[in-house]
C-alpha cells in the first residue's frame, strides 16, 4: 500500500519523470491483485482439504458431444481422477455453482502473444496454451456471488501445478471471475497457461466448482 501511494505521489512531484511514478503505480497494483488471487487460492486449497462437501456432480457429454444423456456421477467415484480424467464438455457442478471446461487449445502461443503487446512469449521448452470455460451461479444468493473461489488449474504429467496467474499474461476473450453473478448468469472465457511443450496434452486440469465443492479432473484433449 505503501508503494503505491509513493507511487501516486511522484506523480506530482516536478523533478521527478512522470513515467517513474506511473511504472512504480502499475507495478503496485499489479502485484496487490496478484498477491490478492494467490491468497484466494491458498485459502480455497486449505477450505477444500478440510471441508469439502462431497457434494460436487458431474454429467459427462454424450457420444454426441452434448451434455444430456451423460449420467451423473458423484465426485467421490473412480471417475474425474487425474487416472481417469472427465471429457472436455462435462458438466461439473456444486450447490452454487455450474462450471464447463468448454475446450483447451494446446500450442496456442502465437495467439495469446498477439492478445495483448504485454505479453511476453514463454520461456524455453514451454508453450501458452488455452483453457475456456463457462462459470454459472446456481446459489440462492440475492446478492449474487463472483466466482473468483470457482478455480480452474493444469496440473502436468509429473503432478506439478500450474496456476494462470504463475505468468502475467493477458488471455485473448479472458474470463472475468471478479464481477458479481446472480443466480441464472454465466461468464465465459479464456484462461492461459504456460506449460511443459513436451508433455502439454499429458497433463490434467483440476476444476473446483467453489470454494467448498470438490476437486475433479478434466482431460485436456
Amino acid at each position: 500500500a505503501k508503494s503505491g501511494r509513493a507511487a501516486i505521489v511522484s506523480l506530482f512531484l516536478k523533478d521527478k519523470a512522470k513515467w517513474m511514478g506511473v511504472t512504480a503505480l502499475i507495478t503496485s497494483v499489479v502485484g496487490t491483485i496478484v498477491g490478492v488471487v494467490v491468497f484466494t487460492a491458498v485459502i480455497a486449497n486449505s477450505f477444500d482439504s478440510a471441508f469439502g462437501s462431497g457434494d460436487t456432480k458431474v454429467v459427462e457429454p454424450s457420444k454426441d458431444g452434448g451434455a444430456d444423456g451423460g449420467a451423473k456421477t458423484d465426485a467421490s467415484e473412480n471417475a474425474g481422477t487425474r487416472e481417469n480424467p472427465y471429457a472436455v464438455g462435462s458438466v461439473i457442478e456444486s450447490k452454487d455453482w455450474r462450471v464447463v471446461i468448454n475446450s483447451v487449445t494446446l500450442a496456442a502461443t502465437d495467439a495469446v502473444v498477439a492478445a495483448s503487446q504485454v505479453n511476453e512469449p514463454p520461456t524455453a521448452g514451454s508453450e501458452y496454451i488455452l483453457v475456456n470455460y463457462s462459470v454459472t451461479y446456481i446459489g440462492d444468493d440475492s446478492n449474487g456471488q463472483m466466482p473468483a473461489f470457482v478455480s480452474v488449474e493444469y496440473v502436468t504429467a509429473d503432478g506439478n501445478t500450474i496456476n494462470s496467474f504463475d505468468k502475467l499474461v493477458i488471455a485473448p476473450e479472458p474470463i472475468d471471475n471478479t464481477s458479481t453473478l446472480y443466480k441464472g448468469a454465466t461468464a465465459t472465457g479464456n484462461e492461459v497457461f504456460e506449460v511443459p511443450t513436451a508433455t502439454a496434452g499429458q497433463g490434467t486440469l483440476a476444476v473446483r466448482p467453489g470454494m467448498l465443492g470438490d476437486k475433479v479432473f478434466v482431460a485436456t484433449k
